[in-house]
């Protein structure tokens, strides 16, 4: 009988069969062996495989005389054994099929054991209310009478399905999509006209899709950037094992980290190197802790470090050298309280011996400081183009990539192994989601601007609540507990630059207020999510171990922001304006 290895060519004819099915078309007068799901039962039984072979084998022999077809039929039921055989031991210890087994059992048996009837009835709940939301909405008659009451209910809908996301199960990208092309529709037939709409539809994508374009080339930039481990740079010059400094050292280079990436990057790269340096531990979580904290201080004070900064930058409600120079202290204030409080914990002076290497450090990619540098460089470049030129931000964003991609083709050229290190494949792996889901958002957001809602929320707001201070510190703490990104979209529609012309005290301490709010609670951020993933921290260890401290940094920002401003003190933006430099 001839040898048949799994994964060569020999088994290309296989191809054209059911997709997971090993059975040959055979005759019906002779039926393939019936074992089905068995595979997954018997792993690595040799007995098992080998008797049954050993039959097939003799069956082919004792009939020798048969028809041609009968023993083609017969080499193909070896065949089929075979492989049967050899694929026994891709099945796991867990009873998890490989692929190519069958796997209706394991999966009736899965679905079974994880069933779950409060969910699939509050999922029910969700689609049959968003039905009926939408059944109402496309009444033309009802909808013109009542257009605003259609928009916030299917605004209230939507955004229950983001706030539920993971006992909804359904991504909130796609819920943010669907509410946005649901809130227009309902503004096209409430509207004046229809041309009125598009117009307002046209004017808003025109000022989402700046957002979104500088997301997905700083995003790409980064991505670049971590292929070729350039940040290594950064994370292998933390030599200190000492429990109290470590605890510092780890802060203050997240915060300054995070300025220029993403809090989500920075969170990634700086928990990643916590697992080289601290083995797991309840220090190790609190360590986890303070860069989720620092991470997102470290965002509120650039325009780029923070994708709220970002939305506030890009349409003129802060500016640049303002928005450094007024918020950097506040930041560091609501960084330096937590790490003070922690370092008076048990956790961090019960330590006996300093933290030692635990895992081996990955090694750079080729040429992966020339990547680093100018990815980074592009970074920064960007505030000093959008000065320079006047263009939009995204422009400066998508220079950046452009020469970086330029960089990294001509670096890599020829090098058919180091694909993943170029931009197209980095592109695969960058948060397209994410993305969409702020263009859902801010679509969304938008409709209800253009419909006048948020312009009514702002005057209640004025009337109710006539100091400004405590509406953006209000948003601050909802933002702990919902997404930042429309909460900030709304309150840029809520308020426009004349109640608040640009870096007034009310736009710097929103984009301080909702940057770091987040903080106080693990789910209040994409850093404090991505931690609580990575290191699989419970909400309630977060609320009992780190909330206090992260509430004591927010609270601490926005009184030395007041202060500075109530005493004319800023950042220095030169060596003149230093006190004990500049002249009498």
């Amino acid at each position: 009988m001839a040898s048949f290895a799994i994964g060569s060519h020999h088994l290309n004819p296989f191809r054209q069969f059911k997709k997971h099915s090993l059975h040959p078309p055979l005759s019906p007068a002779s039926p393939p062996p019936s074992f089905g799901p068995s595979h997954c039962r018997f792993r690595g039984s040799t007995r098992f495989g080998g008797g049954l072979l050993v039959r097939a084998e003799d069956k082919a022999r004792d009939s020798s005389y048969s028809s041609p077809i009968q023993q083609r039929t017969q080499q193909l039921q070896v065949l089929y054994v075979t492989i049967s055989f050899l694929t026994i031991d891709f099945t796991e210890e867990s009873g998890n099929c490989d692929p190519i087994c069958s796997v209706d059992e394991t999966s009736s048996q899965e679905y079974e054991a994880n069933y779950q009837p409060k969910t699939d009835l509050l999922k029910a709940f969700a689609v049959v209310g968003t039905a009926l939301t939408g059944a109402a909405a496309i009444n033309h008659s009802w909808v013109a009478a009542n257009q605003n009451l259609a928009m916030a209910l299917l605004f209230g809908i939507g955004y229950a399905g983001i706030i539920f996301e993971e006992s909804l199960a359904f991504n909130k990208s796609g819920v943010g999509l669907l509410m946005a092309v649901s809130l227009w529709s309902v503004r096209s037939i409430g509207a004046p006209s229809v041309d009125i709409a598009v117009s307002e539809l046209q004017h808003a994508s025109a000022e989402v899709s700046e957002i979104v374009f500088f997301l997905l080339g700083a995003m790409t930039i980064v991505e670049i950037v971590d292929a070729h481990q350039g940040f290594k740079l950064v994370t292998d010059n933390i030599t200190t094992r000492k429990p109290r400094s470590l605890l510092w050292v780890i802060g203050l280079v997240t915060f300054f980290l995070s300025s220029i990436l993403d809090n989500l990057t920075s969170t990634i790269v700086m928990v990643s190197l916590l697992r080289k340096l601290v083995p797991p531990s309840e220090y190790r979580k609190l360590l986890g802790a303070v860069v989720v904290i620092a991470a997102n201080a470290g965002g509120a004070w650039t325009p780029i470090g923070d994708v709220t900064t970002t939305m506030l930058w890009i349409h003129g409600q802060i500016s640049t050298l303002p928005t450094i120079k007024d918020l950097f202290i506040p930041s560091a204030v609501s960084l330096a309280v937590p790490l003070a409080l922690m370092s008076l914990t048990s956790e961090v002076n019960g330590k006996g011996q300093d933290a030692a290497d635990v895992m081996p450090s990955e090694q750079m990619a080729p040429r992966g400081q020339l990547v680093f540098s100018i990815g980074v460089g592009a970074l920064i470049f960007v505030p000093v183009f959008k000065s320079l030129t006047g263009l939009p931000p995204y422009m400066g964003m998508l220079l950046g990539l452009g020469v970086l991609w330029i960089v990294t083709d001509a670096i890599h050229y020829g090098e058919s192994d180091r694909q993943r290190l170029k931009v197209p494949q980095a592109l695969s792996r960058i948060d397209t989601q994410g993305a969409l889901f702020f263009l859902g958002i801010l679509l969304s957001v938008s409709s209800l601007e253009a419909a006048g809602l948020l312009r009514e929320l702002a005057n209640y707001l004025d009337a109710h609540i006539p100091n400004f201070e405590l509406v953006a510190s209000a948003v601050g703490v909802v933002s702990a507990i919902i997404d930042n990104v429309p909460l900030v979209a709304a309150t840029m529609g809520m308020y426009d630059l004349t109640s608040f012309p640009q870096d007034s005290e009310f736009w710097q301490l929103i984009a301080y207020c909702a940057g770091t709010g987040g903080s106080m609670l693990v789910i209040g951020s994409a850093a404090g999510v991505a931690f609580m993933g990575m290191e699989k921290v419970d909400f309630f260890w977060y609320l009992k171990k780190v909330s206090g401290f992260a509430f004591a940094g927010y609270a601490a920002g926005i009184v030395a922001y007041l202060a500075v401003h109530n005493l004319n003190l800023s950042l220095p933006t030169t060596l003149a304006e230093v006190p004990f430099l500049s002249g009498p």
